[in-house]
Formats: C-alpha cells, sequence, structure tokens
C-alpha cells in the first residue's frame, strides 16, 4: 500500500495517489514526437525506373494518399492534445544541382496529355545527362516540410520544422536524332 501525503504529520496510507501535473505544451511535444510522417514515395514520368531524357520535361509527384493529414493524441488523466501535422510544400533535389519546390504532391503524368507537355505544377527538364556520375544516375531526393497544429487543455499552437524524405538513383541519357538520307 503506497504510503501518501501527511495529515497531521503521520502519512496516510488510505489516500489517492497525486498524479503529476502536465501542462498541454508538454503532451503536445509528446504527440508531435509521436506522430508517424509518411515516408514520400518519388513518382516520375518518364517512369523513373527507365531513363529521364536530356531536354524532355520530367513529371515529379507523390501519391495523393501519402499527402493528407496525420493525428496523433497524447493524454493523461484530465486532458488530451491532439497535433495534427500537414503537408505544405515538397523540395526536390534533382541531382543535377537544381532544386525545385513544389506547393503540392504534383500532378500525376497521363496519356491525357501531350508527350513533350511540362507538368503544370511539379516538373524539370534535365540539360545534361547523368552519365558522368557516380554510378552513372543522377541522385534524387524529395523532403516534404509539414506544418504542424496542436490544441487540448485549452490551449492551441502551431510549429514547423518536420520533414520526411526519401531518394532514388535515376538515369538521365540523351537521344540522338538520326536523319536518314
Amino acid at each position: 500500500m503506497p504510503i501518501l501525503p501527511e495529515r497531521n504529520g503521520k502519512k496516510r496510507p488510505d489516500a489517492e495517489p497525486e498524479v503529476p501535473q502536465v501542462s498541454p505544451a508538454e503532451l503536445a511535444q509528446q504527440a508531435v514526437a509521436r506522430l508517424k510522417l509518411p515516408v514520400p514515395v518519388i513518382r516520375m514520368n518518364p517512369d523513373e525506373d527507365f531513363a529521364q531524357v536530356v531536354h524532355v520535361p520530367t513529371w515529379m509527384w507523390m501519391p495523393e494518399a501519402s499527402w493528407g493529414p496525420v493525428t496523433e493524441t497524447v493524454s493523461v488523466p484530465g486532458v488530451s492534445v491532439t497535433a495534427t501535422a500537414r503537408p505544405r510544400r515538397a523540395v526536390w533535389s534533382m541531382g543535377d544541382g537544381t532544386t525545385v519546390t513544389c506547393d503540392g504532391p504534383g500532378t500525376p503524368y497521363s496519356s491525357r496529355f501531350r508527350a513533350d507537355a511540362e507538368s503544370p505544377d511539379c516538373g524539370h527538364v534535365y540539360r545534361r545527362a547523368s552519365l558522368a556520375e557516380p554510378g552513372g544516375k543522377y541522385r534524387v531526393t524529395v523532403t516534404v516540410l509539414w506544418d504542424v497544429e496542436w490544441s487540448g487543455g485549452g490551449q492551441s499552437g502551431t510549429g514547423h520544422g518536420l520533414s520526411s524524405t526519401t531518394e532514388r538513383h535515376v538515369l538521365v541519357d540523351e537521344v540522338q536524332a538520326v536523319v536518314a538520307r
């Protein structure tokens, strides 16, 4: 039996244990630390498993399902705090020294677009082949930046600084036209 607060100088074995007080801001930090941000999935057209072509528009996007809010709730007796992270933008490092910032997941390429059409919101045009790079490929990374809001216990707040990143190596090649006479 726990020995708890004193009464008239004596410990009372029958008293309820005191619950440590945790502020909503402290709970928010715990909720943010527990958020499980999805790892971005790189999609490209031409397909990322094949070569990109110099001077041909490359479309970049991530599946819509990986671009939604992520929520986590932490509770202690008497108070709960919920933190929600929302993707703000994607920053693509294309491996050729170029960075592309997209304000959303990008538009998936489909056959309704012309083959030489540029992406309406997230694309890049390579100017040189990757053959001189280590392994003959460019290292492409995408980092998703997340904004966080939290509320609970009569308080709320916002924050930045969360990110999730992935990478892949992409071959970029030149295509030479042959004119027959």
